[in-house]
């Protein structure tokens, strides 16, 4: 998926470059920052940021990533949240374009990144995050790249309580929990035929799998290609605004491929389907809404809400800990 979120230590993480949370100084820090100065090594990495010198607030320079997975440390110094009115959001904003830029420029097609100023320079988490996707977001309409957003506190901290407290509410009306029936496996018959079957023969029952083979509905290729052409869409508005790469989106369009769920309905999101449109396409390859996943109840909550922003969905998805739509 083009943008990721996950709860991981970033100088683990196998991506082109990771972007380090630094000082104007590029000096040493706590944090973050001390993790990745330690596992690249840290006079190496001290040596390679004092070449460069000064990185002023909202621009990112680059090193090499010597001991990290990652081959380049692109280094970032975010603002010090001081209220809001000094620009901090521009500046924000601009410490993730330029390190976008910066790894695009060096050839990187991955690059992960920790939420920046939401630390020790006191930027509200909610509001870092929110910048933080905003930006990615619009990188990524005119770019291809996977882009990680390597967070360190639960999802639920990130969401707005209002949301919160409406999906919480409609999980608690709608998710179905399933339990396992009192009798036991051997008591429960697999099958129980009717007392009066009525005769049959090999030859009527292949006569009718013949007549329900050759009615089949569309398959999904061919359901997904019409509705693109229904909603006036082009395959890069739908792959883009799925949060799906390119070469999944080139399988999706030849036949007898099958997509996963998440994938049909992160494709639901971008084409903007309501819930019987999304249950056609789920049940096209081979799905199913269902109560009892509290996954398709946060589905079912923003397509009825027509909230059809797949990175609001994904930070959701997060937040419970569920897989996200796309993959």
């Amino acid at each position: 998926m083009p943008l990721t979120f996950i709860r991981n230590d970033i100088t683990t993480v196998p991506a082109d470059a990771i972007v380090n949370a630094a000082n104007s100084g590029l000096a040493p820090g706590g944090g973050v920052c001390g993790a990745i100065f330690a596992a690249a090594g840290y006079d190496k990495l001290e040596r390679a940021c004092r070449a460069i010198g000064h990185c002023p607030t909202g621009e990112a320079v680059i090193t090499k990533g010597f001991r990290l997975p990652a081959r380049y440390i692109i280094h970032t110094v975010g603002p010090v949240w001081q209220g809001g009115s000094r620009h901090e959001p521009e500046q924000l904003r601009s410490c993730y374009r330029n390190s976008l830029l910066l790894a695009e420029k060096n050839g990187c097609t991955s690059i992960a990144f920790p939420l920046i100023s939401a630390g020790i320079f006191g930027y509200p988490k909610g509001e870092a995050l929110r910048i933080a996707v905003d930006t990615i977001r619009a990188f990524l309409e005119t770019h291809e790249m996977e882009v990680i957003l390597v967070l360190f506190d639960r999802g639920a901290a990130l969401l707005s309580k209002e949301l919160l407290g409406e999906l919480q509410s409609f999980i608690d009306n709608h998710y179905v929990e399933t339990h396992q029936f009192s009798r036991t496996r051997a008591e429960q018959p697999y099958f129980e035929a009717p007392a009066m079957a009525a005769p049959f023969s090999m030859r009527d029952t292949l006569s009718s799998l013949d007549d329900v083979l050759s009615n089949l509905d569309k398959p999904f290729s061919a359901a997904l290609l019409r509705l693109i052409d229904e909603k006036g869409m082009t395959d890069v508005e739908v792959y883009k605004h799925a949060n799906i790469d390119r070469k999944l989106f080139s399988k999706l369009r030849k036949p007898g491929y099958t997509p996963s769920k998440q994938t049909v309905l992160a494709l639901a999101i971008a084409l903007r389907l309501d819930l019987d449109e999304t249950a056609d396409l789920l049940r096209r390859a081979g799905y199913a809404l269902s109560h009892s996943s509290k996954s398709d109840v946060i589905f079912e909550y923003f397509i009825r809400k027509g909230r059809y922003d797949i990175y609001e969905i994904n930070q959701t998805l997060f937040a419970y800990d569920l897989k996200p739509a796309g993959s």
